[in-house]
């Protein structure tokens, strides 16, 4: 995504309560997920609901440079893939735009091919640490020909035998824990990967259901062992893709901070491993009904309707950041609001996002009047009840942190504006317009710049 245009500001005030249905994008880890295990099975897999942000734009762009087939048929997109070690040498960089789990998922996908391939992405995502996955990369065997200072651009080059590994995780990651996956799939023999701490377990489910021979076991401290056996036979699949909980983040703090509001947000992903935010939001008082709890594709889905609540503060649990380190951004924006004081502890993951959303959130808070503690791994926020507002929040080209912040102008006293807007095209691209719908205040706001 070019960011050489100049930045759009946006502004969001308070105009009431917010009322009605809303379907939030397709779930961002399993699109892009979809795209790439598609593009590595063999035969058609199609895929409804698919999140056309410009992330997994940016993967499908990517696999098709690797030789896979993507096309768009209606609302389906089509993918006919190349069978596991199919891929064809890309002839030009893979760029990956703003998007890290499409990088640092694909490096894994093909770093192990008997191939060079050059890994290229825009100022944000180039600022941000690939070390991580090239370690166990380098362990397997693969050859980082370029990388600098372990940042993007990166070229790989696959070993003439790939070995498996048996690779403990270093930190909570899924993305480190799917690379490793992904290249165990190329790798005759079985990888593992333990992971002392759970994270989402997309990659888990979906590989199983793709065809993978994979296992899990988990010790009585929760350590899991997932081992892959390589070179498996993975066929094409129809998949429906339900609704990101990172981006029902939004919609669901924005419905409880304003009063009068009553909304529903339909078709939302309840994998345990991603629910964080929603414990967190009604251990704080928030009305929160869960309703038409279904399973598809493997996965639990179930409709939220939200009502305005006084909201308390309260201590998370640290051993809960994997399942929502996304949505800590918007949950600071719920503990501005709540009364008394929110501690976030056992954050640090959050300063290899898109930005140091860390230092960002606390910020932004700071701009608007809110009083909070920024640590090293840490966030206190000291809620009050309300927010002042009226400041101007940096995003960094930070798409979450623009849409929280946004949320917080929707109840403050003030307004509050964020200094640019288009970013928020890689995730949730109808943010805008669902919002103004659901009687939101958002106004280009051009004097900000």
């Amino acid at each position: 995504m070019s960011h050489a245009l100049p930045p759009r500001p946006r502004a969001a005030s308070n105009r009431g309560a917010l009322n009605g249905t809303i379907k939030v994008p397709g779930d961002k880890s399993i699109s892009h997920r979809s795209m790439m295990f598609g593009a590595m099975a063999r035969g058609r897999t199609t895929v409804s609901g698919l999140l056309e942000g410009e992330d997994i734009l940016a993967t499908g762009r990517a696999m098709r440079e690797l030789g896979a087939r993507i096309e768009k048929n209606g609302d389906v997109w089509e993918i006919d893939g190349l069978g596991v070690g199919g891929f064809l040498a890309p002839q030009t960089d893979l760029d990956f735009g703003n998007a890290g789990t499409g990088v640092r998922l694909t490096m894994g996908l093909v770093g192990t091919s008997p191939f060079i391939s050059r890994f290229v992405g825009d100022a944000s995502l180039t600022a941000r640490p690939m070390g991580r996955v090239l370690d166990p990369l380098r362990a397997i065997g693969v050859e980082v020909v370029e990388h600098h200072d372990n940042k993007l651009p990166i070229a790989l080059k696959g070993p003439k035998t790939p070995l498996p590994i048996r690779y403990r995780v270093p930190m909570a990651s899924a993305q480190v824990k799917s690379c490793i996956l992904l290249a165990g799939l190329v790798i005759p023999g079985e990888t593992v990967v333990i992971e002392p701490v759970m994270t989402r377990d997309h990659t888990e489910k979906m590989l199983e259901g793709f065809g993978a021979d994979i296992s899990v076991a988990t010790d009585a401290e929760g350590v899991r062992t997932i081992t892959v056996k390589g070179l498996p036979d993975l066929k094409g699949q129809e998949l429906t893709v339900p609704g990101d909980p990172s981006s029902a983040g939004f919609p669901l703090v924005a419905a409880l901070i304003v009063p009068g509001s009553d909304v529903t947000i339909e078709n939302v992903l309840m994998n345990p491993t991603r629910t964080g935010l929603l414990e967190t939001l009604i251990e704080m008082g928030g009305d929160i009904a869960i309703e038409n709890r279904r399973v598809s594709g493997g996965e639990d889905i179930a409709d939220l309707r939200v009502r305005h609540s006084s909201l308390k503060g309260v201590r998370v649990p640290p051993e809960r950041a994997p399942s929502m380190i996304d949505e800590y951004p918007v949950l600071a924006v719920a503990a501005s609001f709540a009364e008394g004081r929110t501690e976030m502890p056992g954050i640090e993951e959050l300063r290899v996002k898109e930005s140091d959303r860390l230092a960002a959130v606390a910020r932004g808070l700071e701009a608007n009047g809110v009083s909070c503690e920024e640590g090293e791994d840490y966030l206190v926020v000291e809620g009050k009840g309300h927010v002042p507002g009226g400041g101007t929040v940096k995003t960094h080209l930070d798409h979450r942190i623009a849409m929280s912040f946004l949320v917080m102008g929707m109840a403050s006293d003030r307004p509050v504006t964020v200094d640019d807007d288009r970013m928020i095209a890689t995730s949730f691209p109808s943010f805008i317009k669902d919002f103004s719908r659901l009687g939101a205040g958002l106004s280009a706001n051009e004097d900000a710049a």
